[in-house]
């Protein structure tokens, strides 16, 4: 079973040492590891060429958001299943891919649960074990837990590179709720992150909710999204920037 392991930069120098480090630091040993740089002026190409002799297949060149910069990766990777790990985020355990990949028996999307660390505060997210309607409308898939099968891009297309922050979360509305493909929740901890991107700035709120909504809007009627969101329901570590 190969797995391709895709991270994508932008002068997170440091970040990506630490993601770097990570991956090339598991136990398993059938793992392609594709780094995507967009241009970054911070030094991290010198981090890429350092580890070059390491990594599957690396490009530092200017792109048009992070999800043409994962588009580029998804067009390169060959594994049998794709995780995103971008700079910043490292995974859980040094056996972390060697754990999960027992579960990677056909199922469309494999998912576990997630580390978020604020300034080194670590604090345990978990996914439920069933991705429902209720879920995906109030809350979110965790990109860096999600081991996604390699067909399901080319069934359903890449990312959108519309969207500056929900490319993935379109995808897996697409693919879970609107196509109904094969999950499985498995009970591991996937990968730490880190609480300092865009997705978790709460000045980037107002994009999430727009573009959250406008995404809900293209797949399930106003009726069924105002049903998902009563009556309230405990959610998780992520609902106030998800909502």
């Amino acid at each position: 079973m190969k797995v391709s392991v895709i991270s994508i930069n932008f002068n997170n120098k440091d970040g990506l040492n630490r993601t770097i480090e990570s991956v090339l630091n598991q136990t398993y040993s059938n793992i392609e590891y594709i780094v995507i740089d967009g241009g970054s002026t911070d030094g991290s190409k010198n981090t890429i060429e350092e580890n070059v002799s390491k990594i599957t297949y690396s490009v530092s060149e200017k792109d048009n958001g992070i999800y043409d910069a994962m588009n580029k990766g998804i067009q390169k990777a060959t594994g049998d299943y794709l995780l995103f790990l971008n700079s910043g985020d490292t995974l859980a355990e040094r056996n972390t891919i060697e754990k999960v990949v027992p579960f990677l028996t056909g199922t469309e999307i494999v998912y576990g649960n997630l580390k978020i660390s604020d300034k080194g505060t670590i604090t345990e997210g978990f996914m439920p074990d069933e991705l429902t309607l209720e879920h995906m409308v109030r809350d979110t898939l965790w990109h860096p837990v999600s081991f996604i099968r390699k067909d399901l891009f080319e069934r359903f297309g890449l990312y959108e590179t519309i969207y500056k922050i929900c490319g993935d979360y379109d995808f897996f509305f697409k693919t879970v709720i609107a196509n109904k493909v094969t999950t499985k929740h498995i009970n591991h901890f996937i990968a730490v992150f880190e609480l300092n991107g865009l997705s978790s700035d709460l000045k980037n709120a107002p994009i999430i909710k727009e573009e959250k909504d406008k995404i809900q809007r293209k797949y399930i009627s106003e009726e069924e999204i105002k049903k998902a969101k009563t009556p309230e329901k405990k959610t998780n570590f992520f609902t106030k920037w998800f909502r």
